[in-house]
């Protein structure tokens, strides 16, 4: 199979439209899905397309044995195609942050095999004739994409382990990793890296280029693990703009328009997302995007004199829910661990009954990952003109008569309202102006960032310990 290059070029156009298309669509709840339908369209036509540029090129190149290649190639398909798929059914929410993670690593050590093949066998890829010199620009192009990925790929694995937190290993354990002159060791690894690519576009020395791969994977683990729990929404999402520009990269040192257009809309939009993360988090996007952020909030944990609470049963939550004429739910990452987003759906089905206007409010930086707590209530078919973002509905707090707390902690602290906080400065859910406030958490203790919440203290405010589906559950059946 061989397509002309305006063939080619043209069925990359489409492909670039659909995932245009694609972006557009996930942009909201309701046109999601029609977005990953464009997105799978767009991706079938572009690997179809790219099928048929392996056959064009395999005429200038003179190739042997070009079925084997074809078989190969849809081989590998196959086996990641069915793996991903494997993956992906069987996630569950609560480890959705671990496999996009992962994803991102997988593209990121793509793009570095990509490069490296690149930079070994030019002439393979159709980047020059066999003997000559790479082009200087494609030497640029080829350390840019092959750092940014192994960057990604690295820094994507301790992520997941930090996500996960399952594993033992200190670098994967979710705490952060500190230690004397850790930004100064940053900055010289980081010019290393520049310094070995600029030789390498001037030189073409393997040696350098090899080196300074090294380096990017290594740099990749020194810039994440100083980062904490509460800053893992902003990780995500950073890299995620990363591999996208670590396909970009590759893309223009192969000249293939598909990666350049796919990788630069994957790049820009998670370099928006890293931007609407950090004003959600009170970060600095310029050190996010270098790494030297995060860290959890060094804030005092709070007194070690117990305060005390007004605590209540899950039947007195349900007495004050059914009694009120308004209530939002602010979902958190509890939700997900619990599971409960079903039972909360019934919960609501309940309230609604009895016509009481029931409404989400979802912080940016909820749970584990961008977006995180609003596919968790797709999931459970929660109706997507009840859920509402944090600007939306902030100013809806003063007139409500009961907020429903679930599993959140930092995104509804006050203390972000009190200069001098660890927190000072974040925007966070106005849960505090209601007029009344149950909170369902398992224990009193703090978030990532290590505050006492003076929510919890307030006269409005009653806990409900337990867990999340067990506590929802009893209320369905008290209300």
């Amino acid at each position: 199979m061989s397509f002309s290059i305006n063939t080619v070029t043209l069925l990359y156009l489409i492909a670039s439209i659909c995932f245009i298309q694609a972006l557009k669509g996930l942009s909201h709840p309701t046109t999601s899905i029609r977005g990953n339908i464009f997105g799978m369209v767009g991706m079938s036509i572009a690997i179809l397309t790219t099928f048929g540029l392996i056959g064009t090129m395999s005429e200038f190149l003179n190739k042997e044995n070009l079925s084997n290649g074809f078989l190969l190639v849809f081989a590998g398909i196959i086996l990641g195609g069915g793996i991903g798929a494997t993956m992906a059914k069987k996630v569950e929410m609560t480890k959705m942050p671990e496999l996009v993670a992962f994803m991102h690593s997988m593209v990121g050590l793509a793009a570095v095999f990509i490069a490296i093949a690149a930079v070994v066998e030019p002439y393979a890829l159709n980047i020059t004739e066999k003997g000559q010199m790479i082009p200087m620009g494609n030497r640029l192009e080829l350390f840019l994409g092959a750092s940014i990925g192994a960057i990604t790929f690295s820094g994507s694995v301790i992520a997941f382990g930090k996500l996960s937190g399952k594993y033992k290993f200190r670098l994967f354990q979710g705490s952060p990793i500190v230690f004397k002159g850790q930004h100064f060791l940053n900055l010289i690894v980081g010019l290393i890296i520049i310094l070995l690519g600029i030789l390498f576009t001037f030189t073409q020395n393997l040696d350098a280029f090899f080196i300074m791969l090294i380096l990017a994977f290594v740099i990749g683990v020194l810039m994440i693990i100083p980062i904490g729990g509460a800053d893992m929404p902003v990780v995500v999402s950073m890299l995620n703009s990363y591999s996208g520009w670590a396909a970009a990269g590759i893309g223009f040192s192969l000249g293939n328009s598909m990666l350049i257009v796919a990788g630069s809309l994957v790049g820009s939009s998670g370099a928006i997302l890293s931007y609407i993360m950090c004003k959600a988090m009170n970060r600095s996007f310029v050190s996010v995007i270098l790494g030297g952020f995060g860290g959890e909030v060094s804030g005092p944990s709070g007194s070690s004199e117990q305060r005390p609470v007004k605590s209540g049963s899950a039947d007195d939550a349900a007495f004050m829910l059914s009694n009120a004429e308004s209530v939002i739910i602010v979902p958190g990452y509890g939700l997900a661990v619990a599971r409960a987003q079903h039972a909360l759906k019934e919960l609501s089905d309940a309230l609604l009954s009895k016509d009481i206007q029931v409404r989400y409010a979802i912080h940016p930086v909820a749970g584990r990952m961008p977006g995180h707590m609003n596919v968790l209530l797709a999931e459970a078919e929660v109706p997507y003109d009840q859920v509402f973002e944090m600007d939306e509905i902030n100013s809806e707090f003063s007139q409500t008569d009961v907020v429903l707390v679930l599993g959140a902690n930092d995104v509804v602290n006050p203390a972000a309202r009190t200069p001098g906080s660890a927190i000072y400065g974040m925007p966070i859910l106005e849960v505090f102006k209601s007029q009344t406030v149950i909170v369902n958490k398992r224990t009193m203790a703090s978030g990532y960032a290590g505050l006492d919440n003076e929510l919890f203290y307030m006269e409005r405010t009653m806990m409900v310990f337990g867990d999340a589906k067990k506590v929802i559950e009893a209320m369905g059946k008290a209300t």
